[in-house]
């Protein structure tokens, strides 16, 4: 995706073909046009073409130079709105966490009371099924309305109607009979309408509303936050573990639980109404004076407010077919080759979330560590203690995302995610009588586990979908590679009970052990770095042949194992990829009347 011009390499941005004069009069015509402030949007269009060197700008007063530093200097000092979207965007991940894990302590009782825990292979079928059914109606139908409803409604509106649904549904949970069927009627609404919308819309809405400098970190709130609600659902569950039944059927503790994650959502939807809408959402529909509005309540100062609403407008130029049926789109998102070296590298950071095995442990880990020879509310303590690794760790990522990238921490976690899952698994072979033994060893793989998923597929993921395609098909890319997520997160769901009685822990942790170096060669031969860049440059970038980039990194990563560990120095190193690959910029728009194209 297109940044918002904090850090662009003035030789990239998409203005410099043009001069200072030029493109302060396309600034004054676009505000005139829209009724806005013709010299502001003068000095912000020059801002715009040349973001690096604010400073030779004469006519920008000390105020705005002030502004325009502080902003590089220090990017998280940022306005009242933006830091209300912060808390927003957290609440709603938190909320979708602690979806996730709530289902982990109730699991220790629902099933017998729903006839389903005998243990055959029938009910452990069922108990997945109930388990997974959120994520599969994720997949297959929160997939498909999510572009839909952002395109009418709106990036805030649709969070905030997921979040009511979430809330609803939740209470739901807490309200059902013995029948299985009507749990997982309740967790598929949850699903279709709360947790698919909002997981798709709220990276994307985070990513549109964030400065360039902090796009990939406030971004990555939604994972890290994510990880706090599986840790706050733990808690949940301990705290209603002892709870008796008090005449209820089946018991209250578990029915608590699962209405427990309710309080996180009902905090979130109180938020939505009062955040600004995404500015690049308003200005896709006209509305510039409101986009305008938006922008300025979520930057510091106007002159920053001017250039980027300047520029995404530009950006918007350059993107053809803003108006397409979603069918022209969606082809375009396969025979487009820009497009589908997007969707691929989606697919694989949303499949390897999955495939890595981490909601495994998120949705198990309570029956993982009984079967490890825990007592069930010392099951519950341990998954707490995973809640709460898996949430502390992701804060490396804050200072590493933006700094060394997206692809650099998959290539440096996947492989020692996959070493510490066998490590898990293979530890289940400790004889029970050394008891102690095994249990610390089979906690220390699955802890050790989590801490490098922390800061690597569990912080990548959703930014790196969320900036990956180009704007006219970013929701419903975005849309179908979360729809993949969920897929493959209900594949986990629905298949583990049954995979743990054939495999056995051994197999089943070895099997996506074994993926994890999988995922690592996937990431290194087609998974294109993302962080920091302009919208040319990642039409540069995605537009190189997926083979000419597989053969490149081959050799890359043949030629930093001779430097770095081999400590040759006479290695003969490649060109640059995206040297051959200059993107030429061919707009008639703009190439013809630079200066006229924003009169009416």
């Amino acid at each position: 995706m297109a940044s918002s011009t904090g850090d662009e390499n003035d030789g990239n941005n998409i203005l410099s073909q043009y001069s200072q004069e030029q493109v302060m009069n396309m600034g004054r015509n676009f505000a005139k046009k829209h009724d806005l402030d013709p010299e502001l949007f003068a000095r912000g269009a020059a801002v715009a073409r040349a973001p690096n060197s604010f400073n030779k700008l004469a006519f920008l007063s000390h105020e705005e130079k002030e502004a325009l530093f502080r902003e590089t200097s220090h990017p998280w000092d940022i306005p009242p709105k933006l830091w209300q979207i912060v808390l927003s965007v957290s609440l709603c991940a938190a909320t979708q966490g602690a979806d996730e894990s709530v289902i982990n302590g109730a699991i220790l009782f629902y099933p017998a009371y729903m006839g389903i825990g005998n243990g055959d292979e029938r009910s452990r079928w069922l108990e997945g099924l109930v388990n997974g059914a959120p994520y599969l109606f994720c997949a297959v139908v929160s997939t498909f309305i999510t572009d839909p409803l952002n395109k009418k409604f709106g990036r805030k509106w649709v969070i905030f109607w997921s979040c009511v649904v979430s809330c609803v549904t939740c209470f739901w949970q807490g309200f059902v009979d013995s029948h299985w069927w009507h749990l997982f009627i309740a967790r598929a609404v949850l699903g279709a309408f709360g947790l698919g919308p909002k997981s798709a819309t709220v990276p994307v809405y985070s990513s549109e509303a964030a400065p360039a400098a902090i796009r990939g970190a406030l971004t990555m709130l939604w994972q890290f936050f994510t990880a706090m609600g599986i840790a706050l659902g733990y808690v949940f569950c301990l705290a209603f573990y002892y709870v008796p039944d008090h005449g209820v059927g089946g018991g209250l503790n578990w029915r608590l639980m699962l209405g427990s994650a309710m309080l996180p959502a009902f905090f979130a939807l109180a938020q939505i109404p009062f955040c600004p809408e995404s500015p690049r959402w308003l200005m896709g529909k006209g509305r510039y004076k409101d986009a305008w509005e938006s922008l300025r309540s979520i930057r510091k100062h106007d002159i920053t407010a001017a250039r980027d609403l300047f520029y995404q407008y530009v950006l918007l130029q350059e993107e053809e077919g803003m108006d397409m049926p979603t069918s022209q789109r969606l082809k375009e998102l396969f025979t487009v080759r820009r497009n589908r070296n997007a969707s691929l590298a989606a697919f694989i950071v949303t499949f390897m979330q999955q495939f890595c095995g981490i909601n495994v442990i998120a949705y198990y880990s309570s029956s993982i560590f009984v079967q490890a020879d825990f007592a069930e509310i010392n099951a519950l303590g341990a998954s707490l203690g995973f809640g709460a690794l898996n949430t502390v760790c992701a804060l490396p990522a804050f200072f590493t995302i933006d700094r060394f990238g997206r692809r650099f921490l998959l290539l440096l976690t996947f492989p020692l995610m996959g070493a510490f899952l066998f490590l898990a698994g293979f530890s289940f072979w400790i004889p029970e009588d050394q008891r102690e033994g095994r249990i610390g060893s089979i906690c220390l793989g699955i802890y050790l586990f989590t801490v490098f998923y922390s800061f690597g597929s569990g912080v990548v993921t959703f930014p790196y979908t969320a900036e990956c395609f180009p704007l006219y098909v970013r929701t419903l890319g975005t849309s179908l590679a979360i729809g993949n997520l969920w897929f493959w997160n209900f594949v986990l769901a629905i298949t583990w009970p049954s995979m743990l009685d054939a495999f056995h822990p051994q197999g089943a942790f070895g099997w996506y052990a074994g993926w994890n170096f999988v995922g690592f060669f996937l990431v290194l031969y087609f998974l294109p770095e993302t962080k920091a860049l302009t919208l040319e440059e990642l039409d540069e970038v995605f537009d190189v042949p997926l083979m000419e980039h597989a053969r490149y990194q081959h050799r890359e990563i043949i030629d930093q194992f001779k430097v770095h560990v081999l400590r040759r120095k006479n290695v003969q190193r490649q060109e640059p990829l995206y040297v051959k690959h200059k993107m030429a910029i061919k707009n008639p728009m703009w190439n013809d009347k630079p200066t006229e194209q924003f009169v009416e």
